[in-house]
């Protein structure tokens, strides 16, 4: 049985891992999460794991901090923690070291009407600190990377699931609320979070060791997943179409316009694995996402 540490306390993916590896192979990873707020991680003994997955880490901060206070606390967090993590988890002996990392790294979604579909080849250019920050912890933990630990970078799009925060709970209110939503054909990488755990426990049962990018198999369209999402809650939302040249003037200087109507996906061929970790189609996880809701 393989021992994991999972550094992060009441993180939605720490959280949603831990209980999917109890509901299907509990005796094939034995699971374990210590709060890294205190500081007392510090003084835990991390000898007796095979691997940590680092999911510490924030996404927002107070927008009444300033720019200054803001970007410290990221590098702080996102930074200095995770690659602090990293050499503790490496001078103990763990054998592997798994990084919650983003594809913010690759900066915001397209302009409306735009194409931005992200390569192998494709260099990360972050345009805020929140990606700045998952940047230089990549950058800070992969030279400690030798044949005794190995280091997993998963840069995963957005994931979604019941209890998930920030974009799928705003998407699921308009969907509900709303009488009708203007229709963009625009794309989306994104994971169920049931996809993504798999693909987590893949790494760890394997013993992997390189950079990831794990998605659905299916592109998002903004616009169908939430008539799919009203759908499953027995509503009906009209998705009008007319509103793209409004939108993309509209996208001008607005990341929010750009990151709900704009694109932003993976290569499909770039989250290939050996093993199908993708156990829920698109539809199907959107069935299971409303019905626990």
């Amino acid at each position: 049985m393989k021992k994991l540490l999972i550094t992060g306390l009441n993180s939605y993916i720490g959280t949603s891992f831990a209980d999917y590896i109890a509901r299907t192979c509990p005796s094939e990873i034995a699971v374990e999460i210590i709060d890294m707020e205190s500081g007392e991680w510090r003084q835990a003994d991390f000898s007796q794991y095979d691997s940590v997955f680092h999911v510490a880490g924030i996404a927002h901060v107070d927008m009444k901090k300033s720019n200054e206070e803001q970007k410290d606390l990221y590098f702080r967090i996102n930074t200095d923690l995770a690659v602090e993590t990293a050499k503790k988890a490496k001078a103990s002996g763990v054998k592997q070291f798994i990084l919650m990392s983003s594809a913010i790294v690759y900066g915001d979604a397209s302009p409306v009407g735009k194409e931005k579909m992200i390569t192998a080849d494709t260099v990360p250019e972050p345009t805020n600190c929140y990606g700045e920050s998952k940047l230089r912890a990549e950058r800070g933990i992969v030279p400690l990377r030798d044949e005794s630990f190995k280091v997993v970078i998963l840069r995963s799009p957005m994931i979604y699931g019941k209890g998930c925060k920030g974009n799928y709970p705003i998407m699921r209110k308009i969907a509900l609320k709303a009488p009708f939503f203007p229709y963009v054909d625009n794309r989306h990488s994104m994971i169920y979070v049931e996809n993504f755990c798999e693909f987590v426990r893949l790494m760890v049962t394997n013993e992997e060791d390189g950079l990831f990018f794990p998605q659905n198999k299916e592109y998002t369209n903004t616009s169908k997943m939430l008539s799919d999402i009203a759908s499953q809650n027995h509503k009906k939302l009209k998705l009008v179409k007319g509103f793209t040249p409004l939108l993309k003037l509209l996208g001008h200087g607005s990341v929010l316009v750009n990151k709900a109507f704009g694109n932003f996906t993976y290569e499909q061929s770039m989250s290939g694995y050996k093993t199908d970790y993708c156990r829920y189609s698109l539809n199907d996880s959107l069935i299971e996402v409303e019905k626990k809701t």
